[in-house]
C-alpha cells in the first residue's frame, strides 16, 4: 500500500511540475507579445477639431498595433516606406477581399507580384476609413499589414521620443 501511495505522489508532483512549466511559458509568452506589439487596445482621443490615436514604439522601434479590415482584427505596422497598404496573401479570404489585376512592386526582398484590392473599411482604433486600395502580396512572410503611405496620408504623424501620434482632422 505504501509503494502505490508514493507512487502516486510522484505522479501528481510530476504533474505539478508540468502544469507550472505550462503556466510559465503561457504567461511568457503574453509578455513577449506585449513587447512586440504594446498597442493591442487603441482607441482614439477625441477633441473638436480632430481625433487621434496614440502609438507606443515595440522594442524594436516599430510601431505595431491593432486595428480592423472589414471588421476583421489584424495586426499593423506603421511603414512609411510603402507606398501602399500590403496585404499578406494568406490573409486575403479571411478579410474577405478580391485579387484584382497583377502588378510588379519593389519590396525591401526585392520585385514580387501583387494584386490590386479594394478595402472596404479599415479601422484605426475608433478612426474609421472607407474604400481603401491596398496590394495583396502572396508570400509575404509576415502576419502583420503594412500600412503605408496611401492611408497614412489623411494624417498628421507626429513622432516624439518613443511615440507615434495619429491626428486625424475634421
Amino acid at each position: 500500500m505504501a509503494h502505490s501511495t508514493k507512487k502516486l505522489g510522484m505522479m501528481f508532483t510530476a504533474a505539478g511540475w508540468i502544469l507550472g512549466i505550462l503556466l510559465l511559458i503561457l504567461a511568457f509568452s503574453k509578455v513577449l507579445d506585449r513587447q512586440h506589439n504594446p498597442n493591442q487596445s487603441v482607441s482614439a482621443v477625441q477633441d473638436g477639431g480632430f481625433q487621434e490615436i496614440v502609438l507606443q514604439r515595440n522594442r524594436g522601434g516599430h510601431y505595431v498595433f491593432d486595428g480592423e479590415i472589414n471588421h476583421h482584427k489584424v495586426t499593423f505596422l506603421v511603414d512609411t516606406g510603402a507606398t501602399t497598404t500590403a496585404i499578406p496573401g494568406e490573409m486575403q479570404l479571411e478579410l474577405g477581399l478580391r485579387a484584382g489585376p497583377a502588378t510588379s512592386v519593389s519590396t525591401a526582398n526585392g520585385t514580387t507580384t501583387a494584386y490590386l484590392t479594394r478595402i472596404d473599411q479599415l479601422a484605426l482604433g475608433d478612426i474609421v476609413l472607407s474604400e481603401v486600395n491596398a496590394s495583396i502580396i502572396p508570400g509575404m512572410q509576415t502576419n502583420e499589414v503594412l500600412l503605408g503611405m496611401n492611408v497614412l496620408k489623411h494624417f498628421e504623424l507626429v513622432q516624439r521620443g518613443n511615440q507615434l501620434v495619429i491626428r486625424q482632422y475634421r
